[in-house]
């Protein structure tokens, strides 16, 4: 099996930072897309950043500009470091990671952490 443990969530003002940091461990054989999604309370979980094995990332438009997501295979973590963040940013946010185990191929998700943007 393969567990992702994320950290790194907290209470910020509005237009301050925070980091948060995703590490799959495990029974981790290969990590192939990793990425970061967010659900604020009564609405549906939306992704926010998706890196792939390369290091190619991608970004919800919401985010552009001001979030950057960032992988380092060696550890097998992906970070989200999140700038200018805004109250609309509030939710709690989940680490995704399509890996493959002894178990064979599927996705994981860690079990969330929260970020609170104040105004």
């Amino acid at each position: 099996q393969v567990q992702l443990v994320e950290s790194g969530g907290g209470l910020v003002q509005a237009g301050g930072s925070l980091r948060l940091s995703c590490a799959a461990s495990g029974s981790v054989l290969r990590v192939n897309a990793m990425g970061w999604y967010r659900q604020a309370p009564g609405e549906q979980r939306e992704l926010v950043a998706a890196v792939t094995e390369g290091g190619s990332a991608n970004y919800a438009n919401f985010v552009k500009g001001r979030f950057t997501a960032a992988r380092d295979n060696n550890k097998n973590t992906i970070y989200l470091e999140m700038n200018n963040l805004k109250p609309e940013d509030t939710a709690v946010y989940y680490c995704n990671a399509d890996a493959v185990s002894f178990l064979g191929r599927r996705s994981y998700w860690g079990e969330g952490t929260q970020v609170t943007v104040s105004s």
